[in-house]
């Protein structure tokens, strides 16, 4: 294993931070496997996971198993891992600003078409290390303006190359669940049943540019673009994987996933050997569009009726909403058959707070389909 530190750009004078990546496997490789931890920093779940992974990829590297090159960022946030509000960890937004860390990446669209112009042939794996040499060379052209802009060119960098992206998360209270795009599901099905997913969620553009979606749609609108003049491969997967809720830190739990996704590795051939027979489907793919995302209409004590990772009705009686002056309880219901994956770990809320979230097989939202 080899360990490259990248500093980021200072935050401020007297301070420094950096992202440390682990390289498994071969130097001179045909494919890679990039996984971070943690872009959001107060999802500690992942991050456990990640350490798991490490001792198993330095087993598998040491037994000459690893087929693949796999990175490994088991701290993607350094900055939002040391912001800390009266001691309650801050991860998920930069506090200097309010922006969602992972939110809006770089997305070097028509720089990345204007570096391969007149570089694509007919061949779709010479346009794809075309691509990805542009996407570089684009990357690397960025000036990033603060730290925030900094650690996201990084991680597109250390990513940007790679077959398959693992970014591993996790919600406030949650079922394990992941997201991917519509065209990766195929090749990510598996892992959703190897790390018995019950709920993946599926989108081309959810208009979030995170990080996941980011490296993925790259390649779509390049196809777009082009309008068939060239092949153009899609040249990875990308998932966003949610281990449970904040509070499911367990070492049974990290060492299950971290298995899990060995298993899956092995299964898409990144590690050799048998790969373990593939468990069954725990619930099928849907579209993003088609979960119900459920508001608080009125300020209250929140109640939960349903457990998570129940399979709900449309008019299933989900949340108390209760006043505590008045007592008087306002329900909210479902309108969506599908499982209940997350929901609000806070037990008050103001009117418009989120309160949990539904599957469903038929597009009922469009515009922004991810929570700021």
């Amino acid at each position: 294993m080899k360990r490259i530190a990248h500093p980021l750009l200072t935050a401020t004078h007297g301070t420094q931070r950096e992202i440390v990546s682990e390289h498994f496997g071969p130097d001179v490789y045909t494919r890679k496997v990039y996984i971070q931890a943690c872009l959001h920093a107060d999802e500690t779940p992942a991050m456990l996971v990640a350490t798991d992974l490490r001792q198993r990829l330095l087993a598998l590297e040491a037994a000459g198993r690893l087929t693949a090159q796999i990175v490994l960022v088991p701290v993607a946030n350094p900055a939002g891992l040391a912001q800390f509000v009266m001691g309650a960890p801050s991860g998920r937004f930069e506090l200097a600003s309010g922006r969602n860390y992972n939110r809006d990446f770089p997305f070097p669209l028509e720089a990345i078409l204007q570096r391969v112009e007149g570089e694509l042939t007919d061949d779709a794996q010479h346009n794809l290390k075309a691509v990805r040499a542009a996407w570089q060379q684009s990357l690397e052209a960025i000036a990033p303006r603060d730290e925030m802009a900094s650690l996201q060119r990084r991680l597109m960098l250390l990513a940007h190359d790679a077959d398959l992206v693992l970014d591993l998360h996790c919600s406030r209270e949650a079922v394990m669940h992941l997201y991917t795009s519509e065209w990766s599901w195929e090749q990510v099905e598996p892992l959703a049943r190897y790390i018995g997913a019950k709920a993946s969620l599926l989108s081309v553009d959810s208009q979030a540019l995170s990080f996941d979606e980011a490296l993925s749609l790259i390649w779509w609108r390049l196809r777009e673009r082009l309008q068939g003049a060239y092949p153009i491969p899609l040249g990875n997967a990308c998932v966003t994987v949610e281990h449970r809720g904040q509070r499911d830190v367990d070492s049974a739990l990290a060492q299950q996933d971290a298995g899990a996704i060995i298993d899956y590795l092995c299964h898409a051939g990144f590690i050799s050997g048998e790969p373990a027979a593939l468990p069954e489907l725990r619930w099928p793919g849907t579209p993003l569009a088609g979960s119900e995302q459920f508001i608080a209409p009125v300020g209250g004590v929140l109640v939960h009726r349903v457990a998570l990772g129940a399979q709900v009705q449309p008019g299933e009686p989900m949340f108390d909403l209760i006043d505590p002056l008045s007592g008087e309880v306002t329900t909210v219901r479902s309108a969506t058959a599908g499982v209940l994956y997350m929901r609000r770990d806070v037990r008050f809320v103001r009117p418009g707070d989120p309160l949990g979230r539904v599957t469903g097989t038929t597009p009922i939202r469009t515009g922004k389909l991810l929570s700021a």
